[in-house]
């Protein structure tokens, strides 16, 4: 083979691979996940009210797997707890402590689930200054649960935030 037709193979090699067809990979942010909008947050009247909303935006948070609305209603120090249909044995309780824990649940256990649907229907609220507490029935994907859950809250300069949750307090059938 002459010295002018490898030259000539090589730069046809060449211009092959650098001509290879596909585009240039992706360079800086990727695309985030589109999600539904968060319904229109009204000025609440009261505390009342105010609590309202955050169980609401707390339910909207989960279905939509909204992580970052989730953290914006929760104190950083809360505690979501497991009563695990057992409100009276603490023993089988599992508890997640602080925001970093809570977000592993919400990703690791809530999310995979799914839940399409979700709200608090008769929802007791007591406000007490810049605390208050609420129990709440549960209808969220399949689960229906009459009274199971156990809210608390506390009001900082930031606004009301979710400060405790307990749930599946009804003994199972």
């Amino acid at each position: 083979m002459s010295r002018w037709t490898l030259s000539a193979l090589c730069a046809i090699v060449l211009l092959v691979i650098g001509c290879g067809g596909g585009e240039a990979p992706q360079v800086g942010p990727q695309p985030t996940r589109t999600r539904p909008p968060r319904t229109p947050t009204t000025v609440p009247a009261t505390d009342d009210e105010s609590i309202r909303q955050i169980i609401n935006a707390e339910c909207e948070g989960v279905v939509q797997q909204d992580i970052d609305r989730l953290q914006g209603i929760w104190a950083t120090d809360g505690v979501v707890t497991d009563a695990n249909y057992t409100p009276g044995n603490a023993g089988d309780d599992v508890t997640w402590k602080g925001w970093d824990a809570i977000r592993d649940r919400y990703v690791n256990i809530v999310f995979p689930s799914n839940p399409t649907f979700c709200e608090h229907p008769n929802t007791q609220v007591t406000v007490n200054g810049n605390a208050a507490t609420a129990t709440s029935s549960v209808k969220i994907g399949t689960t229906n649960c009459d009274k199971c859950n156990q809210w608390t809250f506390k009001k900082s300069a930031a606004g009301w935030r979710i400060s405790a949750l307990i749930y599946n307090l009804n003994p199972q059938k």
